[in-house]
């Protein structure tokens, strides 16, 4: 292989993968274009004119690049990262909801809307026609057991789950 054509490899394929992170953002190709670049220049200039051990400089070359640039690409270019709970019941405790078929504490034949989807629910006590807002309380198996919410409690009651969020 001619020596020109591999430093124009280098040169290009450094651009390549540069460009390829953006695409790609992982902090490894910028790595792997940075040392690319880099043996290109260093072989256009007169270093490493066999061609085997320019390779084998590129290899450790970015292998070393990789360990010191990655961690501070990705302290000051975070990914995008979000924290939820793994426990949907957690989540869902205290969280008033509207009755869309009446509900009692008999059976699992009412049904409330919780998250844009009808749920199976229940009282604890009593019953509760359609319309009514109600509490989740907690869940059995896919049945959520509620109780009934007056309306000059609810503000009271949302302020708490916010303030124990914190």
């Amino acid at each position: 292989m001619d020596g020109e054509i591999l430093t124009w490899i280098f040169l290009i394929g450094g651009i390549i993968l540069m460009l390829l992170e953006m695409a790609l953002p992982t902090g490894v190709a910028i790595t792997l274009g940075i040392s690319g670049l880099i043996m290109g220049v260093l072989r256009f200039v007169g270093f490493f004119e066999d061609p085997m051990t320019a390779t084998m400089a590129w290899l450790f070359l970015s292998i070393a690049l990789t360990i010191v640039i990655r961690p501070i690409i990705k302290k000051y270019f975070p990914g995008e990262t979000s924290v939820k709970f793994a426990d949907e019941d957690y989540e869902a405790m205290d969280q008033i909801v509207e009755v869309t078929e009446p509900l009692n504490d008999m059976n699992n034949e009412g049904r409330i809307r919780f998250q844009g989807i009808s749920w199976q629910a229940r009282t604890i006590d009593g019953e509760v026609p359609a319309g009514a807002r109600v509490r989740i309380k907690y869940r059995d198996n896919t049945t959520w057991i509620v109780e009934p919410v007056d309306e000059i409690q609810e503000p009271g009651a949302q302020k708490l789950k916010e303030s124990n969020k914190r």
